[in-house]
């Protein structure tokens, strides 16, 4: 093997590793969410992305449990995304 080979293929490698790392998170269809929601012990709807910040995906579950919560994050770490939970919902009042 010629001695630059194996730079070369070094270098090629850990460029390949360091393009992955940069991948973008996609827009998941309902379908899938859903079932990611229903993995985690959700309702249909309460997981959720917003198309125009592809990076998140939204648990609206107040009452979500720890366990519920972690399912989210681990799929949300395997896809390159953050999980984010909504807490409280203030509804404004009815006049």
């Amino acid at each position: 093997m010629r001695p630059g080979a194996t730079a070369a293929s070094l270098i090629l490698v850990g460029s390949a590793f360091l393009l992955s790392a940069c991948a973008t998170a996609r827009l998941h269809s309902e379908a899938e969410l859903n079932g990611v929601g229903k993995q985690c012990g959700l309702a249909l709807g309460e997981l959720f992305q917003d198309e125009s910040e592809k990076r998140l995906v939204f648990l609206f579950r107040p009452d979500a449990t720890p366990a519920q919560r972690q399912c989210v994050v681990q799929w949300a770490r395997k896809n390159r995304m953050k999980a984010v939970f909504v807490e409280a919902v203030n509804m404004p009042p009815q006049s």
